[in-house]
C-alpha cells in the first residue's frame, strides 16, 4: 500500500490536505515529530510525504509549516487556482475535503482503496452527497496486501 501511495504522490506537484488530514500525516510522518521506530517499509512514503509540498485548507489553524501553505477564503475559487498552475495536479486525501470537492465538481480522478479487513465504524466517505456522480473505471491494481486500489474518472 505504502509503494502504491508513493506512486500515487509521484504523479502530482503538491498534496492537499484539510486540517485533520493534515495533523494526522504530519504527526505520522513529519521526522522531527515521529515518536518510535516506524517500520522500515513505510519509509519511502515518509520521505516521499515530507518532502511534498502541501495546501491545507481550514478556517482554524493560524499557520502550518511541514512545506504546507494554508489555503483561505472560498474553497472553490482556491482550488480552481490551483488546478490552473502548470504541472502535474493535486492529489487530495480525507473524507471532507473531498466531499466538498466533490460537490463542486473539481475532483477529476477518484481513488478508492478497499482493504481486506471489514471493520465496522469509522467515517463514511461521501455521506452526505447532494447528487450522484456518475464514474467510469480507468484503472484496477491488486496490491499485495489484497487491498485493491480502483481508479474513476467522472463521467462527462
Amino acid at each position: 500500500m505504502h509503494r502504491h501511495a508513493v506512486k500515487n504522490l509521484d504523479q502530482a506537484d503538491a498534496l492537499l490536505f484539510g486540517r485533520v488530514t493534515y495533523e494526522m500525516m504530519e504527526a505520522a510522518f513529519r521526522p522531527t515529530t515521529v515518536t518510535g521506530t516506524r517500520p522500515d517499509w513505510t519509509d519511502p512514503f515518509a520521505q516521499t510525504i515530507d518532502a511534498a509540498k502541501k495546501y491545507v485548507v481550514s478556517s482554524t489553524l493560524d499557520r502550518v509549516d511541514w512545506n504546507a501553505e494554508l489555503v483561505r477564503g472560498d474553497l472553490g475559487s482556491a482550488v480552481q487556482e490551483l488546478k490552473r498552475a502548470p504541472g502535474k495536479g493535486l492529489f487530495v486525501g480525507g473524507v471532507m475535503l473531498p466531499l466538498a470537492l466533490a460537490e463542486l465538481g473539481l475532483i477529476d480522478e477518484y481513488e478508492f482503496v478497499v482493504h481486506p479487513r471489514v471493520a465496522g465504524h469509522g467515517p463514511t466517505l461521501f455521506a452526505g452527497l447532494s447528487k450522484h456522480i456518475e464514474l467510469r473505471l480507468v484503472s484496477r491494481v491488486e496490491l499485495g496486501s489484497g487491498a485493491i486500489a480502483t481508479r474513476y474518472e467522472p463521467k462527462a
